[in-house]
């Protein structure tokens, strides 16, 4: 039988690795040498959709085995840590895109 369980450590990890990337993309130095930040970001937004499909995956095994109660009690919580996973990657993308964008520019 699969444990799936590991599917909410995952889509942990995963959101983790999606609001890691762009933060070390801005830490980073000499800004104008990097040009990988467009796979980065590519990358960081991969691992926010996968780390949703996970909730929606693990969402989906509670309704097959009718686990309404755990379904009842952490849908409020899984909306709201969705919603704020995928709004702070855009924005942690959308700035990493507006820094590197000037500097491509110039």
């Amino acid at each position: 039988m699969i444990d799936f369980g590991w599917l909410n450590i995952g889509s942990l990890v995963l959101g983790l690795i999606a609001w890691i990337i762009p933060i070390v993309n801005l830490m980073r130095d000499n800004k104008q040498k990097n040009m990988d930040w467009v796979v980065m970001s590519i990358i960081s937004f991969s691992a926010c959709g996968i780390s949703l499909c996970f909730q929606i995956f693990y969402t989906f095994h509670k309704v097959l085995v009718e686990d309404w109660g755990a379904l009842m009690d952490t849908m409020y919580a899984v909306a709201a840590a969705s919603a704020a996973l995928l709004i702070v990657t855009i924005v942690l993308n959308a700035i990493t895109i507006n820094v590197y964008r000037g500097l491509t520019l110039k």
